[in-house]
């Protein structure tokens, strides 16, 4: 099978910036947009696409790791504010996938682009394998139906 550049529709949550995500300044400590973007992964698997991200792991013994990590911070964002998460597949490979991720604020600025690529693992081997079929069948169907591109929680 070959690789797939998708041109696929957008899940979004909105995301409460909390003390824990802040630095002393009251703004939100860059590292903590990655953690809020994993968050944003294991949300888009267990809502959109129906796959359950912690039996993923836990009991297929699936990783999804990051290999290649894009980042630009475009403007700050506070303590109290709540921004929008949104994601999309830029490319779903055999073993990989690639996902364009932002965050804007509540005034619709952008506040940070990335695009990073996960790959599918064996947590027993540490090995990349396929994308499993169920999950490759769930992001394409996800991808391709009709439902309104963004979903907000």
């Amino acid at each position: 099978m070959n690789d797939v550049t998708m041109n696929s529709k957008r899940f979004a949550v909105q995301v409460p910036i909390r003390f824990a995500h802040c630095d002393p300044a009251g703004i939100i400590f860059f590292p903590q947009y990655l953690v809020l973007f994993n968050g944003l992964v294991e949300d888009w698997f267990d809502q959109a696409l129906g796959v359950s991200y912690a039996h993923m792991l836990q009991t297929d013994k699936v990783g999804l790791p990051i290999v290649h990590l894009e980042c630009d911070f475009r403007a700050i964002t506070r303590m109290g504010e709540r921004v929008n998460m949104g994601l999309s597949i830029r490319k779903l490979g055999n073993r990989s996938l690639t996902l364009a991720l932002d965050c804007t604020g509540p005034d619709g600025q952008l506040r940070v682009a990335a695009q990073k690529v996960l790959v599918f693992t064996s947590l027993q081997t540490h090995q990349a394998i396929n994308v499993p079929s169920h999950i490759r069948q769930a992001m394409e169907r996800w991808s391709s139906s009709s439902n309104p591109s963004e979903n907000r929680s």
